[in-house]
């Protein structure tokens, strides 16, 4: 068995702590919601909606090229562009001036 089929296997648990201070509008979205499931599917939800928006950046240089224009386009359907735009920050290395 590879590595990958191993990891596809086992379920993957996390646990964090964050605070206001470290991101905000995180911390904002996910404080609405109780602690457990609600919040945790949330959490989810916005990884989900980032992903898809990591990949639309990636699509858009396919947008560029002539026999990428539909692909593109097919991709951008189901994009919440607020909520990945939000997860996209969220979880975006600080820059440099506003590291401690």
């Amino acid at each position: 068995m590879t590595q990958a089929a191993d990891l596809s296997i086992e379920p993957l648990r996390l646990l964090f702590e964050m605070e206001r201070d470290e991101n905000p509008r995180l911390y904002d979205d996910l404080i609405r919601f109780n602690k457990g499931t609600k919040r945790v599917n949330r959490l989810r939800f916005l990884a989900h909606e980032g992903l898809l928006a990591q990949q639309e950046m990636a699509a858009s240089t396919l947008l560029a090229m002539p026999h990428g224009a539909a692909v593109g386009l097919s991709a951008t359907r189901h994009l919440n562009l607020v909520a990945a735009g939000q997860v996209v920050q969220a979880f975006d290395a600080p820059s440099p001036g506003e590291e401690d």
